[in-house]
């Protein structure tokens, strides 16, 4: 937990005392290293509550009454992709985070669907793993899997020389507020694979941070609006066709927030939630 602290104060010094940093003035002049910034922030929300990540929704009150408070208390994400799932499903969650998602997806596909949750926080994967025992014992069953891996790098391989997500192993890829916070170079890798472990007619439930025009890099190297969900974000035209471009069908956003969660230098950013299938 110091290491954690050492490292938020370090990378985000901005935030120490205000909420999101949107200071332009103050950017730190250092090369961000993306991943370094993500783990370090997510691993310090793991541990304590930040308002700031993101732009959180209501979900379905029935299903929460299960999961642990500080699994919902630690959920950072900007929709609600579990609407998308049904019964049966076998579920991909990227970027589990402390396992929200997961857990409500676990009660709607049942004892007949399962539900793999992936995401690289060694804290937010220990937040999951504790709170998996008890919602299992809750609902009376137990399919729900943490892995730990990069959202981007589904295709590595196991200690068995297996990928860690099989091809044409799922119904159906979900996310809440994680796409944003890959690196651009390694998108192009993401989208393949979400194509790739899904089964035929699969489906996928995007929930993100878009924006209405492309964010300068200027901004992309800022590690507090990087970290936060903003200045990753994919510009919102293009996350359709990167979509439509993968062979997906009928890509919408079935949810698009009216007004930005966030304006920063004349661009907006706002949530929405894409929906496709193969």
């Amino acid at each position: 937990m110091g290491r954690l602290r050492k490292w938020y104060k370090e990378w985000f010094p901005s935030l120490a005392n205000t909420c999101c940093n949107e200071d332009l003035n103050n950017q730190d002049s250092k090369p961000l290293n993306q991943n370094q910034a993500v783990e370090a922030r997510y691993g310090a929300a793991a541990k304590a509550k930040e308002a700031c990540l993101c732009t959180p929704v209501g979900f379905n009150p029935r299903f929460l009454e299960v999961i642990p408070n500080d699994v919902i208390e630690r959920d950072y994400g900007c929709g609600d992709p579990t609407r998308w799932v049904k019964r049966g499903d076998h579920v991909l969650d990227l970027g589990s985070g402390g396992g929200k998602n997961a857990f409500i997806c676990s009660q709607i596909v049942g004892r007949s669907g399962s539900v793999i949750g992936i995401d690289r926080s060694e804290e937010m994967l220990s937040l999951a793993k504790n709170a998996a025992q008890i919602v299992a014992k809750k609902i009376g069953y137990s399919n729900v899997n943490f892995i730990k891996g990069s959202i981007e790098s589904l295709d590595e391989k196991d200690t068995n020389n297996v990928q860690i997500v099989r091809s044409s192993s799922v119904n159906i890829v979900l996310s809440n507020c994680v796409l944003n916070l890959v690196n651009p170079s390694a998108r192009i890798r993401l989208l393949k694979n979400i194509r790739r472990v899904l089964s035929p007619m699969g489906r996928v439930a995007i929930s993100d941070i878009v924006s209405n025009k492309e964010v300068p890099l200027r901004l992309q190297k800022d590690s507090d609006l990087w970290s936060g969900c903003i200045s990753g974000a994919w510009q919102e035209e293009r996350f359709l066709e990167d979509f439509q471009e993968l062979g997906f069908k009928e890509v919408i956003f079935a949810d698009r927030s009216d007004k930005p969660w966030k304006v920063l230098e004349g661009i907006e950013f706002r949530a929405v939630t894409l929906t496709a299938h193969l």
